[in-house]
């Protein structure tokens, strides 16, 4: 006797399901850059100018080389590109950089070690409950402030950026923004907006920054306060809009949160105390450690900052006998130093402390391993002598057109550079050598072509993953890249039209 299961029509077979699309992580990503690269190093055919006694391209002098490079070495380029991308040295005569050269540090050693430092700190700093109850307590106080909270970071951010180039450094400050924007209802995106942004269109708009303005005026053979006007309207302006962008977005996804273009992780909304009772009083330990972190951040933007070039507009100006004038070496020190502090300030004993550190230093290394190969990428460029063929294509290319339309024609052209070229000194060292003497041509002020350049460089790099403050920033945040990408492209095509309308007038009018 059959079963009334032997009755029952077959079940039909459900098709299965389609694997959805997931953006690469940023590692991949910067895998298929540099492979990109590698391949177009092929193509492109290697050439050099001429260079001065400061090692500056002269005009008219690019010329075609043999490249001595077989295959061979090309491929080990490319197997070596993240080794050359931590610590590659640079070869003071032939320019070649390798791993075991004598000659100046090429990789990005010092920024890996800095933000593994910063990882130990900031996972020590929240071991001890303080950093927790501080931002519950700061999120409860501004629970109806938090448009105002961001437009005084990235007003912060975006004034030291214009000043003195502060980029990488924020770096060390996800560990406590994003804590505090998830605190008051916001998401993950809102806390990498205001951080890259906000030091970005800072940097976009520099005034007197030493390692953009400085370094391209002194190419150009310009003092650094040509075109301060301009750029300093411009950074009024623009710094204005991306603010008013960032607030925008942020009260959309505090009002509906399935809005937001991030998401959140596990726990992202327990964080939300915005409308929570008031957290307990601090403890007098909690007191303490957040002294200290607060002074070590404060200590930080303190040695980093060129005050003399600063105050005074000269990019050569003699030091202040207080500079530090330290860099990413002596800030992961600083980090290490202070993580142990916070430590044994806490009581954790010697075990606890040792383990701490180790976890944070790992929970940081992947956005650690994203700027060597973002660096990586910038040493197979210049060990195929390919950068001079580049810049010389834009010769041809900006002469003999209207002072207008030259001065955006510069900002457009420098776009393609800036992705390939991420280091924004390098950049102008290569660069403005060649630009500054075609605006002669042209009738344009030097000064404007210094700005226009620079705001191509610092709109690329709001966004290019070949930069370490940008995929080392969302790798921080724990956001996919495509995501960033989503949220950033309407303000860049706003900022894109303010940017070519203010070079163009720029050179009109002077």
């Amino acid at each position: 006797m059959s079963s009334a299961a032997d009755t029952k029509p077959a079940r039909e077979e459900e098709p299965p399901a389609r694997r959805k699309f997931t953006f690469p992580s940023a590692l991949t990503i910067l895998v298929v850059v540099t492979l990109g690269v590698w391949v177009l190093a092929f193509l492109v055919p290697p050439g050099v100018y001429d260079r001065n006694e400061d090692g500056a391209p002269v005009q008219g002098t690019y010329h075609r080389v043999d490249s001595d490079q077989g295959f061979v070495d090309r491929l080990n380029d490319l197997f070596l590109s993240p080794v050359n991308g931590l610590y590659g040295v640079q070869d003071a005569k032939t320019g070649v950089v390798g791993p075991d050269l004598a000659g100046e540090l090429y990789g990005s050693a010092g920024v890996f070690l800095f933000v593994l430092a910063i990882g130990a700190f900031i996972t020590v700093v929240f071991a001890t409950g303080a950093l927790d109850r501080g931002i519950g307590r700061l999120a409860h106080r501004l629970r109806d402030r938090g448009a105002l909270l961001i437009a005084g970071v990235m007003l912060v951010f975006s004034l030291l950026g214009t000043v003195e180039g502060f980029a990488e450094e924020t770096l060390g400050f996800y560990g406590l923004i994003i804590p505090l924007m998830l605190a008051l209802g916001y998401d993950r995106m809102v806390a990498t907006g205001t951080i890259i942004l906000g030091a970005g269109i800072g940097v976009l708009c520099s005034t007197v920054n030493p390692f953009a303005t400085g370094v391209a005026s002194s190419a150009a053979d310009i003092s650094l306060g040509d075109g301060i006007v301009l750029r300093a309207i411009m950074w009024v302006v623009l710094t204005a809009v991306t603010i008013a962008y960032v607030i925008r977005y942020a009260n959309r996804v505090r009002r509906n949160p399935e809005r937001s273009l991030s998401g959140f992780l596990p726990g992202d909304r327990e964080h939300n105390a915005a409308d929570a009772e008031e957290p307990p009083e601090l403890t007098r330990l909690h007191q303490v450690v957040l002294v200290l972190v607060a002074l070590v951040f404060a200590f930080m933007i303190f040695s980093v900052v060129p005050w003399a070039g600063a105050l005074t507009g000269d990019a050569d100006a003699t030091p202040y006998g207080f500079e530090l004038g330290w860099s990413f070496p002596q800030l992961a020190a600083l980090f290490l130093v202070a993580a142990v502090l916070v430590g044994v300030v806490a009581r954790f004993g010697e075990q606890k402390l040792s383990s701490t550190i180790i976890q944070g230093a790992a929970d940081f290394i992947s956005p650690a391993l994203v700027i060597v190969l973002a660096r990586g990428v910038t040493v197979i460029m210049n060990n195929s002598q390919i950068t001079d063929t580049v810049l010389h294509s834009i010769e041809g290319v900006v002469s003999g057109t209207s002072s207008a339309l030259f001065a955006v024609f510069v900002f457009l052209v420098n776009l393609p550079l800036a992705f390939l070229i991420p280091s924004t000194s390098g950049h102008a060292t290569l660069a403005m050598p060649i630009l500054a003497p075609l605006a002669d041509f042209a009738g344009v002020s030097r000064a404007v072509v210094v700005t226009a350049w620079q705001a191509a460089s610092g709109w690329m790099n709001l966004w290019v993953p070949t930069t370490a403050v940008t995929i080392g920033g969302v790798a921080l945040a724990k956001i996919g890249y495509d995501k960033y990408l989503r949220f950033v492209w309407p303000l860049l095509a706003v900022l894109a039209v303010l940017i070519c309308g203010f070079v163009a007038l720029g050179a009109v009018w002077t």
